[in-house]
């Protein structure tokens, strides 16, 4: 009895390993994990690119109807003999050069 213990483990090791994948499995598993990689990374690069490009037609998009309002706006302007607005420079403030900033006792140091 006790030498049938151990003939039955090891039996029942043997019969776990023959019981896993094959070479040929192991191969095509791994094809298999590669090819879904692939796929994964492909469908990430086209949904960066669609955004992208979804992005750009927007921008496009906005900038045309701006131009659309301001030429718009320019033609109001003029059949009413109105000159277009433009923004005015920026002025510079005016400073008194006799009006000393630093009071009598402060020192300049």
């Amino acid at each position: 009895m006790k030498n049938l213990i151990p003939i039955v483990v090891l039996a029942g090791m043997f019969t776990f390993t023959a019981c896993g994948p094959s070479a040929e499995e192991k191969a095509r598993m791994e094809q298999a994990t590669a090819d879904s990689i692939a796929a994964a990374d492909a469908a990430v690069l086209a949904a960066e690119e669609a955004v992208a490009a979804q992005a750009l037609a927007d921008s496009l998009a906005a900038e045309l109807e701006a131009a659309k309002a301001k030429a718009y706006a320019d033609s109001v302007a003029a059949a009413k003999g109105v000159k277009p607005k433009t923004t005015p420079k920026p002025v510079a403030p005016k400073t008194d050069p006799k009006v000393d900033p630093i009071k009598p006792g402060q020192g300049r140091g």
